[in-house]
């Protein structure tokens, strides 16, 4: 795709559409600066809609949403887990569990399993209202859990905001037997990899841009 903007990265906003201090943890990675804004967007699932429609959709509604605030590139993404492909209508989705209890249901059921996390990731150009979206899968096989270990793990880490009920950048490690994807930062929640190619598309080299 030809480049399109032209302007150092420093005089462009770059605004990341979630709260999420995980994908704000991700995206400062790149040493570039950025706001935030969260985005109020209703995330229910269509009917007939499978995961990767889901969050591809999830992430353009996120971004257009945060483009009635801020003008510049707009980052947004959104994140399901699935003991599926994410390719199917009838594909259960792994929500965030919120409570102890529904999060040792989540983690019982991936016991032995492997689960895909489906993550989506939108950057808008406001200038030129271009979008492009992309949607990553990355795979993750459990070990076999014994109860006694799911709840030792959810009392350390409590992840209870976090889609699956683990956090992969820590303790959650020791869940797996197997990981398979192309960017680990997928896996937590925003695919750096796919970004750096959509900011490149954009005009802005991550390697040559102004912090």
């Amino acid at each position: 795709m030809t480049s399109i903007l032209q302007t150092p990265i420093a005089l462009v906003s770059l605004i990341l559409a979630s709260s999420s201090p995980f994908r704000k943890e991700l995206l400062s990675k790149l040493g570039l600066s950025f706001v935030t804004h969260s985005p109020d967007v209703d995330e229910s699932r269509n009917l007939g809609e499978t995961p990767e429609q889901l969050v591809f959709r999830l992430a353009q509604d996120k971004a257009k949403e945060v483009a009635k605030f801020h003008q510049g590139l707009i980052i947004a993404s959104d994140q399901v887990a699935t003991l599926q492909d994410g390719k199917g209508a009838n594909d259960q989705v792994l929500g965030k569990p919120h409570t102890h209890e529904n999060a040792i249901k989540q983690l019982s059921e991936c016991s032995g399993k492997t689960v895909t996390f489906v993550t989506s990731l939108c950057l808008l150009n406001t200038n030129n209202n271009n979008i492009q979206t992309i949607v990553e899968t990355f795979k993750v096989v459990f070990r076999s859990l014994s109860l006694e270990q799911i709840n030792n793990y959810l009392k350390k880490e409590q992840p209870y905001n976090c889609a699956g009920s683990f956090k992969s950048e820590g303790l959650g490690i020791g869940l797996f037997s197997e990981l398979d994807g192309k960017d680990p930062n997928t896996l937590i929640g925003l695919p750096l990899i796919q970004l750096i190619q959509l900011l490149d598309n954009e005009g802005v080299d991550v390697l040559n841009a102004e912090a």
